[in-house]
């Protein structure tokens, strides 16, 4: 028997499916074909032939030898968002504290007053600018949180513009608990209160999780359990920032409440990781985060040693990491939160669909999959981490369409036949 496809890839010199964490499922000479957006086969060249029978038209992609993975799945990005801090960063190196930075109208309030005084459409841009820029990278899913608007209309804003139409498939947070507004200094209570009584309620609809920041400086985990509930009340999963700047207690209330991820955890303890594992909630590591502020790491091999899920993200934002290539996030967690190459790339692909709830859709390349997948300029999977500071993609694929060739963009990118969520859109 064979199988229908409207999509070939020939002659990858390494298939990384992720069809198996340990060995990654690598296929050696191997190929794929997929129809209507989805994995249908997956096997070795010498078999495609005899296995597929593809339409008329159907698009085919000669590897030429090299190293094929699933997109990359960034589970922790802060998408949207107006204004630059450039500045900033040169006055922290110059040795400017935070405190001084704040106290001039820099930081976190700085990114809140330009996102508020930008439009949906101004948002939207800057958005669909971010999301090229992952793409050229080999990102196809990202998470994208609010949390600059600190308003009901502000985060609408946000969440709305994160929907702007592009191949990158979206998974949207609404982080209203992230920080406490100026107006609101010194009643984070009365704030919460805001959060929970309106801001989650009327917005709930227009995303897929709730994210709390639980740590010192900003949420307690009283007011971090608060923001969760209401949450999952209104139908929403639960994410939670936490163990970044001090140990808060938030590791164990994600494990508690069951929590479908808990990030940061640079300060998360061994009790911290096997609540984790028991729980099921995927740890999400951030080391591009520690790297941009030169911080400590998050405990990486304490929490797989627990049976934690890891996955990797860029944490993409305009204050601790501004940065779309996730390829570089897994050399620095190679180097300093000592996984394996192997491990790492597992980490930035299938756990972190796993920490969107999208094991079944992304991640790894096995039937029944989208066909999400780029091409590298390499052989090898080991030379994304080994090879460090570059660009490796030369293609992009995204539901069985090219969007990246020879590390460009292509126009079927730009076309209008994406969803606002990602992937092409539905037809009935």
């Amino acid at each position: 028997m064979t199988v229908a496809c409207d999509f070939l890839l020939r002659r990858a010199g390494e298939l990384v499916t992720m069809a198996d964490r340990a060995t990654l499922g690598v296929v050696r000479d191997g190929a794929l074909a997929a129809r209507d957006g989805r994995v249908v086969w997956v096997g070795k060249e010498e078999d495609l032939d005899g296995a597929v029978d593809p339409v008329d038209g159907a698009v085919e992609v000669d590897a030429e030898g090299a190293c094929v993975l699933p997109g990359f799945v960034d589970c922790h990005t802060h998408l949207v968002w107006a204004g630059d801090r450039a500045d900033e960063y040169a006055r922290r190196l110059a040795g400017a504290s935070y405190l001084e930075i704040q106290a001039t109208g820099g930081g976190i309030m700085s990114t809140v007053r330009a996102t508020r005084a930008a439009t949906t459409e101004e948002l939207a841009a800057l958005a669909r600018c971010r999301l090229d820029s992952f793409l050229r990278h080999g990102t196809t899913t990202v998470e994208a949180k609010s949390g600059y608007g600190l308003t009901l209309a502000d985060e609408a804003k946000q969440l709305r513009a994160a929907a702007v139409p592009h191949p990158v498939r979206r998974r949207r947070t609404l982080l209203a608990a992230h920080a406490v507004p100026e107006e609101f200094a010194g009643r984070a209570d009365e704030f919460v209160d805001l959060v929970c009584g309106e801001i989650v309620p009327l917005l709930a609809a227009e995303a897929e999780f709730v994210d709390v920041f639980c740590d010192e400086g900003a949420f307690t985990v009283a007011q971090a359990r608060r923001v969760l509930e209401t949450g999952r009340a209104h139908g929403l999963g639960l994410k939670i920032h936490a163990e970044e700047l001090a140990r808060s207690g938030g590791a164990r209330l994600a494990a508690e409440l069951g929590a479908v991820s808990a990030d940061h955890l640079v300060h998360a303890t061994a009790a911290d990781a096997a609540a984790l594992a028991a729980a099921g909630t995927v740890a999400v590591l951030l080391p591009g985060t520690s790297y941009f502020l030169r911080s400590a790491y998050a405990p990486a091999r304490e929490l797989l040693a627990a049976g934690a899920t890891v996955a990797l993200a860029s944490d993409l934002n305009p204050g601790s990491c501004h940065c779309e290539n996730l390829q570089l996030v897994v050399s620095l967690a190679c180097q300093e939160l000592r996984l394996t190459p192997a491990e790492a790339l597992w980490a930035a692909t299938a756990g972190g669909a796993q920490a969107l709830n999208m094991a079944g859709e992304v991640g790894s390349l096995v039937p029944g999959r989208r066909c999400d997948l780029v091409v590298l300029d390499a052989a090898r999977h080991e030379e994304v981490a080994y090879h460090f500071g570059v660009n490796h993609v030369d293609g992009v694929v995204v539901d069985g369409v090219v969007v990246v060739e020879g590390g460009r963009l292509t126009a079927a990118a730009a076309a209008d036949s994406w969803s606002p969520y990602g992937g092409r859109r539905e037809t009935a």
